[in-house]
């Protein structure tokens, strides 16, 4: 038993690196009412500042989604750390806007990196025949420390001092800490080259592909959506409609989506992965219905039960999607379609969360999240359906 969790410690310690990274992402979320009343910049802005994060992904995706299969993982792995590293010293120096942005789109560079590099180095080191566990320490990872950033941010501006400089301290001992950690753990990528030798592999679709392709990315960019807005707006909506005050509770409604997601992803194993993408699509409709009756009635309840089940939902869905691209693509191009799939689900993050800080203007807060749950029902109904009338596996094997 002992040398059975010896031989796994490797790999877990690679998913507490993954987890210390994207943590550092989220942990704005709860801070955003504080950096307003400091810089007085409107909820525009706050959904503004919330995608350039976004478009940090995107462009690192495109652009080196396969380099570390190529230079090795763990030069990238700490690219994306000293990314991270420098994020939390723009927060740290933040004098206005332009700081904020800057961390932000080095936020995305870190999560960029990390994506794809991190989940293969996390299954590179797991004991030979335990990839389907290693899948599952770096879901947790990814998803766990999502949701941890915004539970630890909320934690420390209720009950510490120095709001906006005591959680990127944290975070920077953790960023160093795990750069420890990476520097004693092996290098799985055999002979590895120069950066100069590594060539960019560019999205691409291949047509045998893109039945599936099409109904699973749009799954994947609904709950990528919901999880934007959620992360991006609802903190102002709590703070403004119900009159939640203590930055703990706030950041832990927001981090209760990321760990249902996570317990949406690990059930995909048993409910199949032809049921997943509809069921996950039915979640994420009940989730967007309860999240518009929490905006409607301002009832922190169907919140928090709109975070559960939208999700939960988001993680059968995502994850469903993930599993049925990947099995459609061919083994050539797996990596680029993958890395499309990602884009689409970044694009989800981060286009409709722009348009409801456009809205909000006009219509208030309440009607800019009505607007977009309706838009986003339409699109999970039109998967969902699609998915029920041709169902993945059959087309697969079709």
């Amino acid at each position: 038993m002992d040398r059975d969790l010896r031989g796994w410690w490797p790999c877990l310690l690679s998913g507490a690196v993954f987890a210390v990274c994207m943590a550092g992402t989220t942990l704005p979320t709860p801070l955003y009412g504080l950096y307003q009343d400091k810089f007085g910049f409107s909820e525009l802005m706050v959904t503004v500042v919330y995608a350039v994060y976004a478009f940090g992904v995107i462009g690192v995706l495109l652009l080196t989604g396969n380099v570390s299969d190529a230079v090795g993982r763990r030069p990238v792995l700490l690219a994306g750390l000293g990314c991270a590293a420098a994020s939390a010293v723009c927060f740290l120096c933040a004098s206005g806007l332009g700081w904020l942005f800057a961390g932000r789109l080095l936020s995305g560079l870190s999560a960029g990196l990390f994506t794809g590099a991190a989940t293969a180095y996390v299954m590179d080191l797991a004991p030979r025949g335990g990839a389907s566990r290693a899948t599952l320490v770096a879901t947790a990872a990814n998803m766990g420390g999502l949701g941890c950033g915004p539970l630890l941010a909320g934690l420390l501006a209720q009950y510490a001092a120095w709001p906006l400089t005591l959680t990127f301290v944290v975070h920077l001992v953790l960023v160093a800490a795990s750069v420890a950690v990476l520097l004693r753990l092996r290098e799985t990528v055999r002979d590895p080259r120069p950066l100069r030798s590594a060539r960019t592999q560019r999205p691409t679709l291949p047509a045998r592909v893109r039945p599936v392709f099409v109904p699973a990315a749009i799954a994947a960019f609904v709950g990528f959506a919901l999880f934007g807005v959620f992360t991006s707006v609802s903190p102002a909506f709590l703070t403004q409609s119900l009159n939640v005050s203590n930055h703990a509770a706030i950041g832990l409604v927001v981090a209760l989506a990321f760990f249902a997601s996570t317990g949406g992803q690990l059930a995909v194993g048993r409910v199949g992965l032809a049921r997943s993408l509809p069921l996950g699509c039915a979640a994420l409709l009940a989730g967007l219905a309860l999240l518009a009756a929490a905006l409607r009635w301002d009832s922190l309840s169907l919140m928090v039960l709109s975070a559960l089940v939208g999700g939960c939902g988001q993680g059968l869905a995502f994850r469903g999607a993930l599993s049925a691209v990947a099995e459609a693509s061919p083994e050539d191009h797996r990596a680029s379609v993958i890395s499309t799939l990602f884009v689409v689900a970044y694009a989800g993050i981060s286009v409709p969360v722009i348009g409801v800080g456009l809205l909000v203007g006009p219509l208030g807060l309440e009607g800019a999240g009505l607007v977009f749950i309706a838009c986003m029902a339409v699109l999970a109904t039109a998967a969902g359906i699609y998915l029920l009338v041709r169902p993945v596996e059959a087309r697969n094997h079709g």
